[in-house]
Order: C-alpha cells, then sequence, then structure tokens
C-alpha cells in the first residue's frame, strides 16, 4: 500500500554549482510511502507526515546552504562550529568564499547538487525516523512552474530572527510588472534576466573589494544572532542595494528604479519571494 502527500512543503535555499555558482532555489516536495498498514487501517498517520517529514525538510535544507562535498570544485574546512568553504566555478574560474556557522551549510553526500541528488540523501537520513512499518520512501523535488519569466537570487537578511539571516540562502521567484495599470511582460523579462543566479548584496554588508586574476571581487561580512558570516564572490555575480534585501525593498527598489527611467508613468511591482508570498510596491 501506498501513502502520498503532494506537495508537503516548499523549500527555499541556494546550492553551489559547478558552471553557475551560487545559485538561489525553490522547489516543491512531494512524497510517496510505502509499508503495511497498521491497526487504524493506515500506511502512517499523515499528521506523523507531516510533523516529521516536513519540519526536518524546513530545518535541514530551507534556508540554508547546500553543497555537494564530494564535488571536485570545493575546498572545505571545518573547525569549531564553524564551515570555511571555498568554491571554483564557471568557464573562467571564477571563485566563491564562504564562512559560516554549521547550522547555516548543509552538506550532501553527492557530487552535485539536484532534484535528485538531493532526494536520494534526504531519504537517507529520513529512514531512522519514521515507523518501522515503512518499507520505502521516495520523495521528489520539483520546481514551480511560472508561465512567464523567473530568476534565481540568493541574500541574507541579518536583522532576521529566524533563518532568513544565513548569508547566503535564496529563492527561485517571478515578478509581475504593471505600467499604468498594463502588464509589462518585457520589462519582466528584462529585470528576469539581469537577475539570473545573482546575489542581492546590501551596501552595508560590503565590508570591502579586490581584484583576484584581474577579476574584481566583493567581500560581504556581518554578525547575527546566529554567529558570524562572510561571503566573497564576483562583482559581475552581484547587485548592491542601499537597503536590505527583503522582499519588500526589493520590490520597492525595481518600482523606484522604473519610475526613475520613465517618470511619466506609473509602476507596480509584485515581487515574489519563492512561492505563492511575497511584497507589493508602487512608484
Amino acid at each position: 500500500m501506498h501513502l502520498f502527500v503532494d506537495n508537503l512543503t516548499n523549500v527555499d535555499f541556494s546550492y553551489l554549482d559547478p558552471k553557475r555558482g551560487l545559485v538561489g532555489e525553490t522547489w516543491l516536495a512531494s512524497i510517496v510511502l510505502e509499508g503495511a498498514l497498521d491497526q487504524q487501517g493506515m500506511v502512517c498517520d499523515f499528521g506523523i507526515v507531516k510533523k516529521t517529514l516536513r519540519n526536518w525538510l524546513d530545518n535541514t535544507i530551507d534556508h540554508s546552504l547546500v553543497v555537494a562535498q564530494q564535488s571536485p570544485q570545493l575546498t572545505l574546512k571545518q573547525a569549531d562550529d564553524m564551515i570555511d568553504l571555498s568554491w571554483h566555478y564557471g568557464d573562467s574560474n571564477y571563485r566563491l568564499d564562504c564562512a559560516s556557522p554549521n547550522e547555516a551549510i548543509t552538506l550532501i553526500d553527492a557530487n552535485i547538487v539536484s532534484p535528485e541528488s538531493v532526494a536520494t540523501w534526504c531519504i537517507e537520513q529520513l529512514q531512522s525516523l519514521l515507523p518501522d512499518t515503512i518499507d520505502k520512501i521516495q520523495l521528489t523535488f520539483t520546481p514551480e512552474p511560472i508561465e512567464h519569466h523567473s530568476y534565481h537570487y540568493s541574500h541574507g537578511l541579518k536583522k532576521h530572527n529566524g533563518n532568513c539571516q544565513r548569508i547566503a540562502h535564496g529563492h527561485r521567484s517571478t515578478l509581475a510588472i504593471y505600467c499604468n495599470e498594463q502588464r509589462d511582460l518585457n520589462r519582466e523579462r528584462a529585470w528576469c534576466t539581469q537577475w539570473q543566479d545573482i546575489y542581492i548584496g546590501t551596501q552595508e554588508d560590503l565590508v570591502s573589494e579586490s581584484y583576484i586574476d584581474e577579476e574584481r571581487y566583493y567581500h560581504f561580512a556581518y554578525s547575527a544572532q546566529q554567529g558570524d558570516f562572510t561571503l566573497t564572490l564576483p562583482a559581475t555575480h552581484c547587485y548592491l542595494i542601499d537597503t536590505d534585501s527583503t522582499v519588500e525593498f526589493i520590490a520597492q527598489h525595481i518600482a523606484n528604479s522604473l519610475k526613475a527611467s520613465a517618470y511619466d508613468d506609473n509602476f507596480t511591482v509584485k515581487a515574489f519571494e519563492g512561492i505563492g508570498k511575497g511584497a507589493i510596491a508602487f512608484a
């Protein structure tokens, strides 16, 4: 007998890719459990599935930086409660450096991060959390179907009381732009293209700049409740704003930028943070 829960939860996170570098991502998680019926006539109580599995995914993958520990692109150091890593990527041999508390980085036993590799690793960790009557777990991760345009962004919110304070977590998002109350797909495409695989950094978190192999790099750092965070990556893969990078500020930044280039027009920007949530700004 099989029990299924479609769209059990969605996870917003960032990961390191051999070609793209730091990628913000959002996946929907669905689960299938195979096993014999218990004395209640159930494979497993839905309450247990939702509480145990969803909480585990939320605490392990969601709002973390997921890293393939077996990748040749990775150099890793672990000391005390900190992880210090370097990642080489892309045809130009870009470099990313990140130092973060252990809880902000999820190391998976794989050589690449993909929906399949992350699902395989998660299933191995989840086996011991479910009743013995469960014979098999199937877990699938899928991106949200988005009709028009989307972009992948990463950020960190040092003032957040929860896991959003982690310096490298992210989302796959979309946005809707209205110019004088008419949907403007061309402007949506332009912003999504500009922000593909981008790190949206807060200006005050930029502590220095340097050149490595003639490439300009930005160095971000801050202290938050969970500890000290640092991140270094190519300046061309960053977009700086002079506020925190909450979705509210992101939506307003886009609206203000549009207004500055077309002063006689009125704009409404509906910016998503992952799936089904976000902010609306006006200019």
